[in-house]
């Protein structure tokens, strides 16, 4: 039975420094799943402290040693698949097989693609006319979301120590869990003590001390634009490097030489994964002008399919949204959207039928969105798409490039012709003609969906420091 009573510091379980506790919510009955401490900054302290002690040793472990040990825990994840999978529809509320696959699955990817990776990576290179070698950072501070807890914190960790550093990481409080049962595995697989460290808490007093602290050398974090501006504040303080991923409003390029019934119904696939939870995911559905009578009934009937539901429950293809918090935000957008004037094709902001209990929100879709709405520049969060029109294909691409955002999108259309207007959106993923990049893709955004990229050799690469030997 997992221990949710303590934090994972030094290689062992301690009491934290408090005595303060956080509930953790079951996002589909709304009841208490488990109690975890509310770490203190002198949790951080320690945490820290134990991480700096542990870095030259696991620092110096050979690349082939390193990449073993985080095999081990790719191993023992996929081992306690189930387990977790169940943890995560509780915590978050995605359909219990798709949690299997998709949660708990890319977690497990992480760890075996960093291990992968490392086996391969040159450390040191003689092309610039002298010895450059690539060492690793230091003391990185992992600081993760709720919305795909096991896949970021993999992102974080699973290449932090493939690079040689060490770790504290501060998973989201909102869901935890997942993270109790990964650091029981970094202690059943035998890492080194200090080398891998949790300690939970909220944001604003654990988050916080970790990007201020003078020993942290790096800090990497997942969430908002509005809270990476103030982890990049307070990293400033000690002019240590920082890796944000953070919002998006991404676009989704429909030309009008494309499969439509295709690329609309994957369109609102995209839009309503993990119950729009998903910073990536396709929100603003950009169509020609012409064709807009045909795009809004293909997305009404795709958005019809999505099952609301139990994530236990048999057929639920869309269950609740994290939080009540979560669930009021996305309602407050919905009914903004219906103010500004958007057409509202199905959904809105009453509960779904049947499930006035749990954080569940219709999937919603809008169209006859102008660039300017509200819903049309702001990341929702949840089940809801808008479909915006097009007159041409600079303007497609104007609008497209018209948000602060620039984390994904997608262009559907005939190859040439999508490739050259993929080429031209700022963003840091495109996918043409729904492609799909493998597990070493990097990931990563433009303009304020944040610094840095994840995953792959690009991945690793945010961990180390580079220097030129001159011999």
């Amino acid at each position: 039975m997992t221990d949710y009573t303590r934090l994972y510091i030094d290689g062992s379980w301690v009491d934290p420094v408090g005595t303060g506790r956080l509930e953790v919510i079951d996002s589909t009955t709304e009841a208490v799943l488990a109690t975890i401490p509310e770490g203190t900054e002198e949790d951080i302290d320690r945490a820290v402290s134990a991480a700096r002690r542990a870095f030259a040793g696991w620092s110096e472990e050979p690349p082939a040693e390193r990449s073993k040990q985080l095999r081990r825990v790719a191993d023992a994840l996929e081992a306690r698949r189930d387990e977790i999978a169940d943890i995560e529809a509780h915590e978050i509320g995605m359909p219990r097989p798709l949690a299997a696959a998709v949660q708990v699955g890319l977690g497990i990817r992480a760890f075996a693609t960093a291990a992968e990776v490392l086996e391969q990576f040159e450390f040191e290179d003689t092309s610039s006319g002298g010895l450059v070698v690539k060492e690793p950072i230091g003391v990185v501070g992992a600081i993760t979301p709720w919305n795909y807890p096991l896949n970021q914190i993999g992102a974080k960790v699973a290449y932090a120590l493939a690079a040689g550093c060490t770790v504290v990481l501060k998973p989201s409080e909102v869901a935890p869990i997942n993270a109790f049962v990964l650091a029981e595995i970094f202690d059943e697989v035998g890492f080194a003590p200090g080398a891998f460290n949790l300690v939970t808490g909220v944001g604003p007093v654990v988050g916080e001390a970790l990007a201020r602290h003078p020993d942290v050398d790096m800090v990497s974090f997942t969430g908002s634009t509005r809270a990476g501006k103030r982890v990049a504040e307070l990293a400033s303080q000690s002019v240590k490097r920082v890796a944000l991923e953070l919002g998006g409003k991404s676009p989704n390029v429909i030309l009008d030489d494309a499969d439509l019934p295709s690329a609309v119904a994957d369109g609102v696939a995209s839009a309503f994964a993990n119950s729009g939870q998903t910073c990536s995911a396709l929100t603003r559905m950009l169509v020609p002008s012409a064709r807009l009578a045909e795009v809004e009934e293909i997305a009404r009937q795709s958005a019809e399919r999505f099952t609301v539901g139990d994530p236990f429950a048999d057929g639920t293809r869309l269950g609740p949204l994290v939080s009540a918090a979560q669930r009021e935000r996305v309602r407050g957008y919905i009914n903004q959207g219906i103010a500004e004037g958007a057409l509202l094709l199905t959904g809105g902001p009453e509960a779904p039928e049947g499930l006035e209990h749990g954080f569940f929100v219709r999937p919603t879709v809008f169209s006859r969105v102008s660039p300017d709405m509200t819903i049309a520049q702001e990341e929702i969060f949840g089940p809801v798409l808008v479909i915006i029109p097009y007159d041409s294909e600079d303007e497609a691409v104007e609008i497209a490039n018209g948000t602060v955002y620039g984390l994904a999108a997608a262009v559907s259309g005939s190859p040439e012709r999508a490739q050259r207007v993929a080429r031209r959106i700022r963003a840091g993923q495109v996918r043409v003609n729904r492609g799909r990049g493998g597990p070493g893709a990097p990931f990563g955004g433009y303009k304020q969906s944040g610094l840095g990229r994840e995953h792959g050799r690009y991945g690793l690469e945010e961990f180390l420091e580079v220097k030129a030997l001159f011999v």
